[in-house]
């Protein structure tokens, strides 16, 4: 994945600044090295996984 943000011209650099940040976020870049961050093993994300589904179904009969 390679991003590419090149200077406009009269642009400034708080403009390309922004314009760098929301590519990044579009590109999920962010969320992505945040979910690499710390190494979960599988049963872990099993039971996160579970635990958000569970949530998920208790918020939809409130509903």
């Amino acid at each position: 994945m390679s991003l590419n943000v090149t200077v406009r011209e009269g642009e400034t650099q708080d403009s390309l600044l922004r314009r760098f940040q929301r590519m990044i976020q579009m590109e999920g870049v962010l969320r992505e090295a945040k979910a690499h961050r710390h190494f979960i093993s599988r049963g872990d994300a099993a039971r996160i996984k579970q635990r958000a589904n569970a949530r998920r179904r208790r918020r939809q009969r409130q509903v």
